[in-house]
């Protein structure tokens, strides 16, 4: 028989609505009218109002037992909650225990944990409130801090905060500040504070590691007889960190040799030393020669 209860108005919902809507009213009802959520003069109110909306959500949440509702006013003959005594039952997506006689009114149930794994958060009133909020922040870090550490003062959500910024850093490393995330609730730690560091690596490097990669393109006479070249390299006495250092072409260099400036490249975590700069050598090729230069070319090719 029906049982003359509008799941539809007690969720606050039209007929049509849809699975997506069902739930997001579900969501923000079940927030409002659990039980913890209230001063405990609002209890019993509370509990009424919140068993409803979960009887509403069962129902409305799944496809024929919402089809039997519409057709027949009714979704299960032995649904409902007019047993006296402890009941377990499947309210919304999780397991609720109610108690009409007396005692704990969840049972051996933890709503605390089900609560927080459902809506990601506890009630106001748990015994076993957690520690405060985690607070993830990104701190972009120019490449003159990466080569020489630094000291900032940022604002976060959770106060002032002086972080150093060690010299060498990576992009993409994390640190983690214990104790600088929100204040937890009365009698428990605050949470912790992570910050992501993201450096800017400019042109012409390639950052692997420690190592610095950077390219240079010499032309072919340069890969015959053998050259010196100015190559960028890290330079902490520099403003941007970026100088400049010799290196000696071999004759003979061939396309896509790569050489080696020892110590020139990033400073290493807890270290005085320093990584390398890797240099890849490009040989470029003339398009177009002038007469002049095509005959000495063939004089080259006849000797």
């Amino acid at each position: 028989m029906p049982n003359n209860k509008d799941y539809y108005n007690i969720l606050g919902v039209p007929k049509n609505a849809s699975d997506e809507d069902i739930k997001k009213a579900y969501r923000k009802l079940a927030r409002e009218h659990h039980p913890d959520m209230v001063a405990d003069a609002d209890k019993t109110t509370a509990e009424k109002r919140f068993k409803e909306i979960n009887e509403a959500y069962q129902v409305l949440s799944d496809p024929q037992k919402r089809k039997m509702y519409d057709q027949y006013g009714t979704a299960d003959p032995g649904f409902g909650f007019g047993n006296a005594g402890a009941q377990s039952s499947r309210y919304g997506p999780f397991t609720y225990t109610y108690n009409t006689s007396g005692g704990t009114p969840f049972g051996d149930i933890d709503p605390f944990d089900i609560f927080e794994e459902f809506f990601g958060f506890r009630g106001f009133n748990s015994q076993r409130q957690k520690k405060g909020k985690n607070l993830h922040y990104e701190m972009r870090v120019e490449f003159a801090e990466a080569v020489k550490g630094g000291e900032r003062t940022v604002n976060v959500e959770s106060g002032k905060l002086t972080v150093k910024i060690p010299a060498g850093v990576r992009n993409g490393t994390e640190m983690r500040f214990p104790g600088k995330g929100m204040p937890g609730a009365t009698g428990m730690p605050p949470g912790d504070l992570f910050i992501t560091f993201r450096v800017t690596i400019p042109e012409p490097f390639q950052r692997i590691g420690d190592h610095l990669g950077v390219g240079v393109e010499i032309d072919f006479v340069q890969a015959s007889l053998g050259d010196v070249v100015e190559i960028p390299v890290v330079d902490p006495g520099k403003t941007n960190g970026v100088g400049k250092a010799k290196l000696k072409i071999p004759a003979g260099t061939q396309p896509g040799t790569q050489l080696l400036i020892k110590g020139k490249g990033m400073p290493k975590f807890n270290s005085n030393s320093r990584g390398d700069v890797i240099v890849q050598v490009f040989v470029k090729i003339p398009k177009k020669l002038s007469k002049q230069q095509k005959r000495l070319l063939e004089e080259y090719r006849e000797l």
